[in-house]
């Protein structure tokens, strides 16, 4: 993944400040796209289903398959409804180039940002 500040050789600014990330369901039928300031307490959200009106919460979606991280939130915002926009296909394709096997990111979210 291509981070907003690799090029910074300041590691304290490597953080990203906010995240648009991608959720799943277990069989990875539906997706939802978001966009925080805290990715891994959103994520913590997402998976104990604490507005269970949500859409999230009525599709079960609480797998973390995608991120990226921004310096702005309104580069963020600007991506989020970006990637809204585009068709499913495009959006698996933007998966599979991080996350091939699907895998539940969330724990790596957590050892690299807590």
């Amino acid at each position: 993944m291509k981070w907003f500040l690799e090029e910074s050789n300041d590691l304290s600014a490597m953080i990203p400040f906010s995240w648009v990330y991608i959720m799943a369901n277990k069989n990875n039928t539906t997706l939802y796209v978001g966009v925080s300031t805290d990715l891994n307490t959103r994520v913590w959200e997402h998976k104990t289903r604490g507005d269970s009106s949500s859409f999230t919460s009525r599709y079960n979606i609480d797998k973390l398959v995608y991120y990226e991280g921004f310096d702005q939130i309104e580069k963020a915002i600007e991506r989020k409804k970006f990637i809204k926009g585009k068709s499913r296909k495009w959006k698996e394709a933007l998966i599979n180039k991080l996350n091939p096997s699907r895998n539940d990111l969330s724990h790596e979210i957590l050892k690299k940002y807590s």
